[in-house]
């Protein structure tokens, strides 16, 4: 059986926080291997440009069969499995380079938004069913993550277009424990949950083609 890699990518923290979730538990699985998989794990700035630029470095150096790129948002409650991103950089506040464009393409000669590849709902199904809350998200925000999202999306279209196709999409993770507990109110997750959510994800980007079609749309 073949291998396939898959490359997980986490963000070093950011807005005031010691540590980033995403990469405390994308840098648990580098090296982790299962049937047919491997994951390698990448650690990316908080910062326009020099994320995205990361990001293809690293796309160059293992060209991963699927590519899931995990970030920090500290308001969710659950996994949130993103459905869009969209070619806009706004930022509300400064990044670790202290940039902070405003109504900016993240990719000048890039369409206006691009759907995820991976197999969302499938996801979603899949950590439902192990106990782990999730949900499709419809939104990325506008900030890195959502910068890295697209640029993630734009590296998969060309390199479909020259034969060498990557599954992309993008996961936002709650705050860990000690990080909730320093906000009134804020939800988290116990990074072991947050690991294995990832790993079914990695598992369920190789096994599923179609994606099911069942509800995970919101109304409000």
């Amino acid at each position: 059986m073949k291998t396939a890699t898959v490359l997980l990518t986490g963000f070093e923290p950011f807005g005031g926080e010691t540590i980033n979730p995403s990469w405390e538990a994308v840098r648990r699985l580098d090296g982790w291997t299962a049937p047919g998989l491997r994951v390698v794990a990448g650690l990316l700035p908080c910062e326009f440009g020099a994320a995205r630029d990361a990001l293809e470095v690293l796309i160059e150096r293992h060209r991963p069969q699927c590519l899931i790129a995990v970030g920090q948002a500290g308001k969710r409650t659950e996994i949130c499995v993103e459905r869009v991103a969209i070619n806009v950089d706004d930022a509300r506040i400064p990044d670790n380079a202290g940039r902070q464009p405003i109504d900016t393409p993240v990719a000048p000669d890039g369409p206006t938004a691009y759907f995820a590849t991976l197999p969302i709902k499938a996801i979603v199904h899949r950590l439902r069913e192990a106990g782990i809350p999730a949900a499709v998200s419809q939104t990325a925000g506008t900030f890195v993550c959502n910068h890295v999202f697209y640029a993630a999306m734009h590296a998969a279209a060309q390199r479909s277009s020259g034969g060498g196709a990557m599954r992309a999409g993008f996961i936002h993770i709650p705050y860990l424990p000690e990080q909730a507990a320093r906000h009134d109110g804020a939800a988290s997750l116990p990074l072991d949950l947050v690991v294995q959510a990832l790993q079914l994800a990695a598992q369920e980007c190789l096994r599923t083609g179609a994606d099911l079609r069942e509800g995970g749309g919101q109304i409000d």
